[in-house]
């Protein structure tokens, strides 16, 4: 048999079908656009198996921590198609988002979508110095949480679940948006505005496409938490004048009260404050909560012992739906309790601090607050105390004049008064006629000694009010004190005395002193104006008490409140016993006074005022009345 060869031919055509079989698979080769959408697919695939694995995983995890939670996330399934939806995203993780400006930090996390810290960072906490900063909130301090209802009535809780952020920027507003997602275009919003050098930040909570899923025939559950973190170095000072503040049905401002478990549930609420005594934090609504639920619990049990917080405050506020969804503007206050601060927001807010009501309130808000806020502008704020105390004293004085005088003339007239007592004392209601004739005869007015006293009274009680609410004064040093608006401690005590405390402040100590030698300076003089009446107490014993119980009342009450108020009412008495001094012994003249009184009773008595008609009427009365009984 003939053996075959490979020949030419051959070769050829072996060569022309390998060429054929390359150019086939070429031209069958996939162009790069349809190896990317091939790419894509298998990446969607790939991210569609892994979303369903991490959904079951925190179903899973959940299940096992807790019975409730798995019920909510059953519920959630079941229910909204998948909430559980947001815990498969790249942002359900206890991540945060944080938003800054020059006067506040604000951090806010995924988990509940709530602020988790808000820091203040031009203020310090207990003393200037101290290195640690206001927090409002931190440490889980505070909560903000809502109850979603589903339709088959089952209830969800905003605080256990992840919200997906969004961080945008408009001009110098920081924007963050937090989402709780059922869906691409169903979800729970917050939106959070920071604006530049504000402590106000924007606050808009909507629902967008959950109207098919939510029950809406009821309104959704809002509740706030937070505890009052202590900042000052007064314990029991900083808790009196922390508690919570509301407005309601328009305009009106009251507040929940101190003490264990205080409670108010007002109408119509515009907004909620919970005062830390010089900081604050606040919700307002543009739209006005239908109800609120306020609650207020001190959580201070001994003063002596130190503590973290000073009390636990609590708001709950059902969210009316609107068609069907949730749309409330709001916003948060975050910062200081200052008057001209808070007032600049023209929302009312200024309230929350206590000025005193009536004429009390108009003299800090028309007097106090303007005066005290130019010379503070100008000059230290310790010098600036001594100012505004001088010219308060001074625009007095006039006042102070006519009191003063008014002793002097019934001290003149103190002996034809004692003569009358001689004369009619087994008969009081003809003496005191008698008395009555002699001084509208000697133009003298009894009355007029006591009013003007009276109108200083508002100016001192206004005074209190204004003092502890001066934000301006905190951590303001003055000679020994470190912060006016605190105690100014110059001895600290290895022990506690009850009522005094453990320290001793020294601006009480002069305070006492001087209101001491003012009441010893003025004692005597009213005791020889006032003559002593039967049945009336002995007002000179009563003076001789006063002038050492008030002085050491100033000690015992004024150790622990701010030395700003101590540091005033130390110069108001020094200032008050100068003029005294300056009217007794250089404007007001007893021989001229008594000449004058002696030319009075040559004139006409003057005609009688209706009151004094009417009390005149009112003893002829009695005393005719008395006379017909001795008859009978």
């Amino acid at each position: 048999m003939e053996e075959k060869k490979l020949d030419l031919n051959s070769i050829i055509g072996f060569a022309l079908i390998f060429g054929i079989l390359i150019w086939i698979m070429y031209q069958n080769q996939p162009s790069d656009k349809e190896i990317a959408a091939e790419k894509a697919k298998k990446e969607l695939v790939q991210k569609e198996a892994a979303k369903k694995a991490q959904v079951a995983t925190t179903v899973a995890n959940v299940a096992a921590a807790t019975p409730k939670d798995s019920v909510q996330l059953s519920a959630l399934h079941a229910s909204l198609g998948d909430f559980a939806y947001s815990a498969s995203l790249p942002s359900a993780k206890d991540n945060f988002t944080t938003i800054e400006n020059k006067l506040v930090k604000i951090v806010i996390a995924n988990k509940g979508g709530f602020i988790t810290e808000a820091t203040l960072k031009n203020q310090e906490k207990f003393r200037k110095g101290s290195g640690q900063l206001v927090s409002l909130i931190k440490d889980n301090n505070s909560d903000l949480n809502i109850s979603l209802l589903t339709r088959d009535n089952r209830s969800l809780q905003t605080k256990d679940l992840y919200f997906e952020p969004t961080v945008s920027k408009v001009g110098d507003n920081q924007i963050v948006s937090m989402r709780l997602k059922a869906g691409e275009n169903a979800y729970l919003e917050y939106k959070y505005v920071l604006k530049a050098d504000d402590y106000m930040v924007d606050f808009d909570l909507r629902s967008h496409g959950l109207n098919k899923v939510l029950n809406t025939s009821k309104p959704l559950d809002l509740e706030w938490n937070l505890k009052a973190i202590r900042n000052e170095k007064g314990l029991a000072y900083e808790n009196r004048y922390t508690e919570t503040y509301y407005e309601y049905e328009g305009d009106k401002i009251n507040y929940v009260g101190q003490g264990q478990n205080k409670e108010e549930n007002p109408n119509k609420v515009s907004f909620v404050a919970f005062k830390q005594h010089f900081f604050s934090a606040i919700l307002l609504t543009k739209t006005p909560f239908e109800s609120a639920k306020l609650h207020s619990n001190n959580l201070v049990v001994d003063a002596e012992k130190d503590t973290l917080f000073t009390k636990q405050f609590k708001a709950n506020i059902p969210l009316a739906f609107t068609n069907g969804e949730i749309d409330y503007k709001m916003n948060w206050y975050l910062g200081p309790t200052d008057y001209t601060l808070l007032k600049s927001y023209d929302r009312n807010i200024n309230k929350i601090i206590s000025l005193g009501w009536g004429i009390f309130g108009w003299i800090n808000m028309f007097i106090f607050i303007p005066l005290f806020g130019f010379l503070s502008s100008y000059i230290a704020y310790g010098i600036a105390i001594i100012v505004f105390t001088i010219i308060i004293k001074i625009a007095m004085s006039p006042i102070t004049y006519k009191s003063f005088l008014s002793q002097a003339k019934m001290k003149v007239l103190r002996p034809e008064i004692n003569e009358l007592n001689d004369k009619f004392g087994k008969d009081p209601m003809k003496k005191q006629q008698e008395t009555m004739k002699l001084y509208n005869k000697a133009g003298v007015n009894p009355m007029a000694g006591c009013i003007p006293a009276l109108i200083q009274i508002p100016f001192m009680y206004a005074s209190f009010q204004f003092f502890p609410s001066a934000f301006e004064l905190r951590q303001k040093s003055f000679l020994w004190a470190d912060d006016l608006s605190s105690f100014d401690q110059v001895v600290k005590l290895p022990f506690h005395i009850p009522l005094y405390g453990d320290h001793i402040s020294l601006f009480p100590i002069l305070a006492a002193i001087a209101i001491f030698f003012y009441m010893k300076m003025t004692s005597g003089d009213q005791q020889m104006a006032a003559p002593q009446q039967e049945g009336m107490p002995d007002m000179g014993k009563i003076m001789k008490i006063m002038i050492y119980v008030s002085p050491v009342m100033m000690l015992i009450f004024f150790n622990s409140y701010g030395a700003g108020l101590s540091l005033y009412n130390f110069i108001s008495n020094l200032i008050t016993i100068g003029i005294m001094f300056v009217i007794k012994n250089y404007i007001v003249d007893s021989e001229k006074i008594h000449a004058q009184i002696q030319e009075n009773k040559l004139k006409e008595p003057k005609k009688k005022s209706g009151f004094q008609q009417k009390l005149q009427k009112i003893m002829e009365d009695a005393e005719a009345q008395k006379a017909q009984q001795k008859k009978k």
